[in-house]
């Protein structure tokens, strides 16, 4: 057993036991996640298979009350895990429909928000039923979106089939969709009642998308602790020299410290508070972020993979973090090696620079008109700098450098 101490508000511990399955070293991976300033908790189950207890792990979530579950996933994904997980719902005694989204983040849309809501209407959901998010990023966000608005409010369980959405965007219970101007700019703070990963469906993912997770797991470790980004970067050597390592115990172990990392700081500060801007705030989650956002936006949400978007957000802030006298150039190189390590990028050399600069300008995460970048002193210290310390010279330097340097 690992026990997690924090003076946030937060109370977890990680439980490991042998999972029933044939495969050698698979482990469950349990993670209790306590939000005290809304009494609120909720477990993260983590390892091989667990789709197929989705039954009897959402039945102990939701209690008896609940009788309809309405799956909320995309084409590709519900036909490779559907039927599966409503055969497991069904045979723990609930009523299961289900909705498909179309793939990509520009269906993140106040039209699919609509259709996703006069579903559930129609499908007789009360508020002690649930939404289940069967899927990636895109699918979790609208489906916990929809759970949000719908009857002021009902259950959502994250089932996470993405890395990136398994050690990210499933936990903390954001939710949203995009606006033409800029990505999640309408949305709700609404936990899940249960979050449940099952690795196997990473065995699945094209490459893009596991590239897009790999960034998104670099992220994280440059800006908890050296500790996890080594874990992080020893976790994709070991996949570039075999695929299986995606099955293996490293694999979940790894998984299960990315959300508890990603639980500590919600904690702590739920709504990302505007006034916070130590290193323990909500806001540092979007190292790279700020960038990536205008990327997309840039590109209509066709050219990148949100975690690809991230890649490149981290390298433009950390040659910010350089220029600026924050960041060692041993340590940048350090990140820069890490990222090349997740995978080719899709081509961003030939993007118009004041096109980004504009999409930064919509950043929905500034303050009093300036935008609040997260920067590195050092891999574990990230550092909330103000807009206004960042030249306009310095940013589309940053920027000229950051989108030509991710070539493996």
């Amino acid at each position: 057993m690992l026990q997690f101490n924090s003076r946030l508000n937060c109370s977890q511990v990680i439980t490991t036991r042998r999972a029933t399955t044939k495969e050698p070293g698979s482990q469950l991976q349990s993670l209790r996640v306590r939000l005290e300033r809304q009494q609120l908790s909720y477990n993260i189950r983590i390892g091989r298979d667990l789709r197929l207890q989705a039954g009897q792990l959402l039945r102990s979530a939701l209690g008896e009350k609940a009788r309809r579950i309405a799956v909320i996933s995309s084409k590709r994904v519900f036909a490779l895990y559907g039927s599966e997980v409503m055969h497991a719902l069904r045979g723990n005694d609930f009523t299961v429909l289900h909705w498909l989204m179309p793939e990509g983040e520009r269906f993140k849309t106040f039209r699919s928000l609509e259709r996703a809501v006069l579903f559930l209407a129609e499908s007789g959901l009360e508020r002690t039923d649930a939404v289940v998010a069967l899927g990636g990023g895109v699918v979790g966000d609208l489906g916990g979106f929809t759970a949000a608005v719908y009857l002021r409010g009902i259950p959502v369980v994250q089932m996470p089939t993405t890395l990136l959405a398994q050690i990210d965007s499933s936990v903390g219970g954001k939710t949203g969709i995009n606006l033409p101007l800029g990505k999640n700019m309408t949305g709700a703070f609404h936990q899940p009642s249960s979050v449940v990963i099952d690795t196997q469906t990473l065995t699945t993912l094209p490459r893009r998308e596991l590239v897009s997770g790999f960034c998104e797991a670099v992220k994280q470790g440059a800006i908890a602790n050296r500790k996890l980004f080594k874990q992080t970067t020893d976790l994709l050597a070991a996949f570039r020299l075999d695929r299986k390592a995606l099955l293996s115990a490293q694999m979940e172990h790894l998984v299960a410290r990315h959300c508890a990392f990603k639980a500590s700081i919600v904690a702590g500060d739920e709504r990302e508070s505007g006034q916070r801007s130590d290193k323990r705030s909500r806001k540092v989650l979007n190292f790279g972020h700020t960038t990536a956002h205008a990327l997309e936006a840039a590109t209509s949400y066709r050219r990148f993979r949100h975690g690809e978007a991230v890649g490149y957000g981290m390298l433009v802030a950390g040659q910010i973090s350089k220029s600026l006298g924050l960041l060692e150039p041993s340590e940048l190189e350090s990140l820069t090696e890490a990222v090349r390590f997740c995978g080719a990028l899709p081509p961003a050399g030939d993007l118009d620079k004041e096109t980004i600069i504009e999409a930064l300008s919509h950043d929905k995460k500034s303050v009093a008109g300036q935008i609040k970048w997260v920067l590195l002193e050092k891999i574990g210290h990230p550092l909330i700098v103000d807009g206004k310390e960042i030249s306009p010279r310095l940013l589309r330097l940053s920027l000229a450098e950051g989108l030509r340097n991710a070539k493996e």
